[in-house]
């Protein structure tokens, strides 16, 4: 009995430590859930678990390195807190991997502690599985039914037009009878008063002409009215939102990333328009941004293969691979579709409006507008843009509306450039123009001349 003991004792010392061994082979003596965290803090912007981005994929790096390099997770700590120091140690198998990636440096992380990057690699050995979203399976519910109400909804509405059917032919069939029933209950003397009504349209204008020639010139004077109408809304396309070649939303970028308009339409603080961003603007961010992980937002009909697949256009039309992480020179050309259009004989300055009357702009707006207020001067003009899936026109963009705004907008005399140009016609500007207590607008400044737009 003692001797069986023993050997127990033995054999769960021996187990314990198998499996202690094991664990620190394969990296999961760390946490997990705090590595996901750290993981996606630290090394998304160049690494996956799952697939190449600028760096190699890391699911299952602690083995991987064992097998390649022969190093173990002490190598693994050094490598990820400064690698530059490690390869100019002359360590060959992290000189090797610096060539493998083209020579991309990798970012250092003196910060992170050792417990810090063995939770990392504790997650990149056994990423924890994703926790159920309670939003989809909302969705799913909810699909599930507007699925079943679908065809009761159909039912309903053909039994609605069978009824209105049946209606339909009751009245005609009554209206039938009643014409037998009149044809019947005529008399000669009605039949003869019949004989004597007037009968043809020249008859009835001889007899009404001056009724008519009135009411033909109403009728001329409204369609000479609706002819005029039409030709002042041309050109006029509030509302016009377009589909576009690769679909970009705002609302993911301007309204849920928060990017700011002027980090892609950088000309519009600086030039006369506002102009298109490149492709390269794009890839500023799509260059590690390989795949839609915004779970949190996605629109109404659109699931995450749509998105990424979005993405894979702005590759295919700059050209980049996203396995070598190169560029390949093979680029297409994106043909977009303009909204926003303004006619060639009509000047307008973006630069003006963004920098010099940036904050006029937006305090008029807003106090215009007191349960509209808007925090960027873009959306004065082009709408609340950061809440647009799909860019539309937000207004009608004609000479009124200009003009409208340069009556009511009050210039900012405090702005450096109004306030050394202005210096000495302030105290004119004020006597002459004394509406508000003597506020100044932009009409008082030359805004409604001909000449400032039109040239």
């Amino acid at each position: 009995m003692i001797s069986w003991r023993k050997h127990y004792k033995k054999t769960l010392i021996a187990i314990g430590l198998l499996l202690s061994t094991s664990a620190s082979i394969y990296g999961q003596d760390g946490d997990p859930k705090n590595g996901e965290k750290l993981f996606k803090a630290n090394c998304t912007a160049c690494h996956a678990l799952d697939k190449q981005v600028v760096g190699p994929p890391l699911k299952g790096v602690v083995e991987r390195v064992k097998t390649e390099g022969g190093v173990d997770k002490d190598w693994l700590h050094k490598w990820i807190k400064n690698n530059k120091e490690l390869r100019a140690s002359g360590d060959k198998y992290a000189n090797e991997i610096f060539e493998k990636y083209n020579k991309t440096e990798m970012q250092v992380f003196p910060n992170l502690s050792d417990k810090d990057i063995d939770d990392i690699l504790a997650y990149t050995t056994n990423p924890p599985a994703p926790e159920p979203a309670t939003t989809d399976a909302a969705k799913d519910t909810a699909a599930a039914g507007t699925a079943n109400a679908a065809p009761q909804s159909s039912t309903t509405t053909n039994i609605v037009i069978i009824s209105l059917l049946a209606i339909a032919g009751l009245l005609v069939w009554i209206l039938l009878k009643l014409r037998q029933l009149v044809k019947l209950g005529q008399s000669e003397e009605l039949s003869g008063l019949n004989e004597t009504r007037v009968r043809s349209f020249r008859e009835i204008y001889e007899k009404y002409h001056y009724v008519g020639k009135a009411l033909l010139a109403i009728l001329a004077i409204l369609a000479a009215y609706g002819v005029w109408n039409w030709l002042m809304w041309i050109g006029v396309y509030k509302g016009y939102k377009p589909e576009q070649p690769i679909y970009f939303s705002h609302k993911i970028h301007a309204g849920e990333q928060k990017i700011d308009c002027q980090l892609c339409h950088s000309s519009a603080k600086y030039g006369k328009v506002s102009e298109i961003p490149s492709m390269n603007v794009c890839m500023n961010c799509h260059r590690t941004i390989s795949e839609y992980n915004a779970d949190h937002y996605m629109e109404p009909g659109k699931d995450k293969a749509f998105y990424d697949g979005e993405i894979q256009k702005i590759y295919a039309a700059t050209g980049w691979d996203a396995q070598k992480q190169q560029y390949t020179g093979k680029t297409q050309p994106v043909e977009w579709t303009r909204i926003h259009n303004m006619p060639d004989f009509v000047y307008f300055n973006h630069a003006q409006h963004v920098v010099a009357g940036e904050q006029a702009i937006i305090n008029s707006f807003n106090k215009k507008n007191p349960n509209n207020k808007i925090d960027v001067v873009c959306k004065a003009c082009h709408g609340k843009i950061d809440t647009m899936n799909v860019v539309q026109m937000a207004n009608d963009f004609t000479m009124g509306w200009c003009i409208e705004c340069h009556r009511t907008t009050e210039v900012d005399m405090n702005n450096g450039y109004n306030k050394e140009y202005f210096k000495n016609l302030h105290e004119k500007l004020k006597k002459q123009y004394p509406k508000d207590g003597g506020k100044i607008t932009v009409d008082a400044i030359g805004g409604i001349e001909c000449g400032k737009c039109h040239y």
